[in-house]
């Protein structure tokens, strides 16, 4: 259910590693969660972040949650489309739903991050 390739956090973002940036977004768990999505505010682009920072929040139809940057560095892009259409979380947390993209400080520290097994086994801990 989780791609493999991808890290995933505690706080249930997941980050994928694509042309030296890296891609960031909330899990399917963490959807599944909030409910149907409804409002996503990003992070502004140029601002820069340490890891476990809040960059940004998701409001769905029950909750709000804050959205944190695993990895610290620089926002180099956010997902416009959300704006029009943030039930893309949603329908696809680990594609089309990604939040924004980040030139990581340090690429080291996605090693730090969970496998997608780990993450699974973490998950099924919280239930």
């Amino acid at each position: 259910m989780y791609p493999s390739d991808y890290k995933y956090s505690k706080d249930h973002e997941w980050v994928r590693r694509e042309e030296g940036e890296l891609v960031i977004g909330i899990t399917d768990f963490a959807q599944g969660e909030l409910g149907d999505v409804v409002y996503v505010e990003a992070p502004e682009v140029g601002s820069s972040f340490q890891a476990n920072d809040e960059v940004g929040t998701i409001e769905s139809v029950k909750a709000v949650a804050e959205v944190y940057t695993p990895i610290a560095g620089e926002v180099v892009a956010v997902n416009e489309e959300l704006v029009e259409a943030p039930e893309r979380v949603n329908e696809d947390p680990h594609g089309a739903g990604w939040l924004f993209r980040l030139r990581p400080a340090s690429a080291a520290e996605v090693e730090g991050l969970m496998s997608a097994e780990a993450y699974e086994e973490f998950i099924q801990q919280e239930d």
